[in-house]
């Protein structure tokens, strides 16, 4: 790639002309800072942060594609590094990410990345995706000052906290299953077939993982790397010993629901009742039981469940249908929290059970409130004879 035929393409395959590259980018941190990290150039940085997410996947990928595609808008269409960017450029950049053009240059149907006709956007993105996009962008330069790579980030002094909280209640209102719609994927999941040996193993995997993601409210990678060592007995009572965010270790009451579950998915891969200390199984194995498997192939399994299950429904319940037609993982998580909420456990024991840093995240999940204004307001009618 030069710069008279740049074109967009995959970080894994970007090479930047020398003027393009970073290395004497107008925002790089002075020599007197000793600086955190090996990079020499923009795309090293942010290969440097991206490797900081290796045990979440999902974020890894998440904050690859944001990352990805400032770098090549710069690249292109601002006609400078990275590290040259400036807060007006971001702000270029915002509008930008509401309208990619020229779009035949910037969009296209969803492609492998080493596809000839691979893009990097499928179209113009939402207010929420572009508030999404930034945050993902600031904690990117953020961390690049704090390596001693930029002197500064040009999104230091942006005001973000109103549209951080408007985006995440948005995520948090919506990106659930409520409580007839989980019970309909329960009653789909129990009704898989289970005829033959592999329908049997599907079934008591799908079974196990959706018990994992309910009644545990895991990130979809801390199953993914979890082990079941990680399920222990502490003074009478069972555990999940989780490494969450920051590799911080925490607890999770395993209770009698999730422990049923727990003892039936092992005694169906004809292990010991309860973990063993010194085993190497993980949380969630493989259809044979032998190794485990990646968040991706979770993600996947998830997936697969929820748009089986909405074919189901396409003409007794579009709504539900629709619905499963967006739904993930991370579904499951906010699934979890706010049904836990439904049933009166105490927000304390929410927030410690979601590792959640602030009580006023949790806050987001209680929806009780709401539906008394809801069915209030049925009081409020027009008459018609």
């Amino acid at each position: 790639m030069d710069d008279t035929t740049l074109i967009p393409i995959p970080l894994e395959f970007l090479i930047a002309p020398e003027n393009l590259s970073g290395e004497s980018g107008t925002n790089r941190a002075p020599a007197f800072i000793t600086q955190q990290i090996s990079a020499t150039n923009d795309l090293q940085a942010i290969q440097c942060w991206l490797a900081e997410f290796e045990r979440s996947p999902q974020t890894q990928r998440a904050y690859r594609k944001e990352a990805e595609r400032l770098l090549l808008w710069s690249l292109i269409e601002k006609k400078k590094p990275f590290s040259s960017l400036t807060r007006d450029d971001l702000r270029d950049y915002q509008q930008f990410l509401l309208n990619p053009q020229p779009a035949t240059h910037w969009c296209g149907q969803r492609k492998p990345r080493h596809h000839p006709a691979w893009r990097p956007f499928e179209g113009p993105l939402s207010e929420d995706s572009v508030a999404q996009a930034i945050t993902i962008i600031n904690a990117l330069f953020s961390y690049l000052v704090e390596a001693g790579y930029l002197s500064g980030n040009p999104l230091g002094l942006m005001r973000r906290k109103i549209k951080q909280y408007s985006t995440m209640k948005t995520k948090v209102t919506e990106r659930f299953l409520e409580q007839a719609l989980w019970q309909t994927v329960v009653d789909y999941i129990e009704n898989l077939p289970k005829i033959t040996a592999r329908e049997q193993k599907d079934y008591e995997r799908i079974r196990y993982l959706f018990h994992l993601l309910y009644l545990l409210g895991p990130r979809v990678s801390e199953i993914a790397y979890a082990t079941m060592p990680s399920i222990k007995q502490i003074r009478g009572k069972w555990w999940w010993e989780v490494i969450g965010k920051g590799q911080k270790a925490q607890l999770i009451p395993v209770n009698d629901s999730m422990l049923k579950a727990l003892i039936r998915y092992r005694q169906f891969y004809g292990l010991p009742q309860f973990p063993q200390f010194d085993e190497e199984n993980t949380l969630f194995m493989n259809l044979n039981g032998t190794k485990g498997v990646t968040a991706n192939m979770i993600y996947r399994l998830v997936k697969t469940v929820f748009l089986n299950c909405a074919v189901l429904l396409e003409k007794s319940r579009p709504d539900f249908a629709m619905k499963l037609k967006q739904a993930s993982t991370h579904w499951m998580r906010h699934t979890s929290i706010t049904h836990q909420a439904d049933v009166g456990i105490e927000l304390r024991y929410i927030k410690k059970h979601a590792r959640h840093e602030s009580v006023e995240t949790t806050m987001l999940y209680q929806h009780a409130e709401e539906d008394k204004w809801h069915d209030a307001m049925s009081k409020h009618e027009i008459l018609e004879k």
